[in-house]
Order: C-alpha cells, then sequence, then structure tokens
C-alpha cells in the first residue's frame, strides 16, 4: 500500500483521502510540501533527483519534499521532508502555495524557504548530486537541463514573484544578504 493522501479540490479544500499512487494515476489533487534552500551568502541549493526514484529520476529540482500527509500541515510536512531528505533541522518559512498542473498529476506546492548552514547529510535514495548556485549561475541553467516541472515554475514565482502572479507579494531583496 502506498502512503496516504488528502485528495483536494481547486480550491485546496479537502474532499477525501486517497492512496498517493491512485492520486497521481487518477489525476487528483493533492498536496506536497516543498522548500527552497538558501545559504547564508543567499545561493540556493540544486539537487539531482536519484535515478531510483519513480517521479522524475535524474532530473535537477530546486525543492526538497514530499507529500503532505493525512492531517498534517504543509509546513509540518516540509520540516520533516529537509530532516529525512538533507538531515537537517532548521526552521521553514511558508512562503506561497499554487496548483500546478505541469508534470505527472495536478498537486497543490506549499512552498517555504529555508536558510541552511549546518552541512548536509542527503539521503542517497532521494538525491544523488547537490550543490549550492548563485541566482545567476540557476537562471542559466533552469531551461538548459533536465528539471522537475513543478521546481521550474516555484522557482520563477519565487525569484519574480510578480511574473507569475501579480496579485502576490513581492519578495524583491529576499535573496540578498
Amino acid at each position: 500500500m502506498s502512503e496516504l493522501v488528502e485528495h483536494v479540490d481547486e480550491h485546496d479544500h479537502v474532499l477525501g483521502i486517497v492512496e498517493r499512487d491512485e492520486a497521481v494515476r487518477a489525476n487528483r489533487p493533492h498536496r506536497i510540501a516543498t522548500t527552497i534552500c538558501r545559504d547564508r551568502e543567499g545561493r540556493i541549493l540544486v539537487l539531482r533527483r536519484a535515478s531510483t526514484l519513480s517521479r522524475y529520476p535524474g532530473c535537477y529540482d530546486v525543492m526538497v519534499g514530499g507529500a503532505v500527509d493525512v492531517g498534517e500541515s504543509y509546513e509540518a510536512a516540509a520540516t520533516r521532508e529537509l530532516t529525512e531528505e538533507l538531515g537537517v533541522r532548521v526552521p521553514v518559512r511558508f512562503l506561497f502555495k499554487f496548483l500546478c498542473l505541469e508534470g505527472i498529476s495536478p498537486i497543490w506546492l506549499g512552498v517555504h524557504e529555508a536558510i541552511v548552514s549546518e552541512p548536509l547529510s542527503p539521503d542517497p535514495g532521494e538525491i544523488a548530486w547537490q550543490d549550492w548556485l548563485t541566482v545567476a549561475e540557476l537562471r542559466e541553467v533552469v531551461d538548459e537541463r533536465c528539471f522537475v516541472p513543478g521546481g521550474q515554475k516555484a522557482l520563477r514565482r519565487y525569484l519574480d514573484p510578480e511574473s507569475e502572479n501579480p496579485s502576490s507579494p513581492a519578495r524583491r531583496g529576499s535573496l540578498q544578504r
């Protein structure tokens, strides 16, 4: 049996509980909590997913995350996933959420930000490679490499919030330290 998730509607209201694999197969929206990690210099963590993963194996991403468990908040899931995937315990800050229709199924992405200054201990079953890139370096490679579609969309909104959603609060300068 796969993990259980909350099936949600186009407004992120819970409709029921389903197995995650079934949610993907049936295109039922469900919740994913993610975190974009920065270091003290403002660089962004980029990772390459393990080649053994069922979703986007070997693709690059700027988000660490996973499914929100039944009854769990986006923030709690983001914190849990950081510990599971990177071996770090740091505070996360909720930034925004959006319904992502690109990818293997519709998902609500709850995007968080964390500043990570401690050493990473990535789970090799999840992460094959990681490095810290400047915003300029990341902008150069995000469209050239195989990136997870939701990660590309979230990154664009993170870096240029006005370009993705004119009503979202501007966060310009949040990458500057």
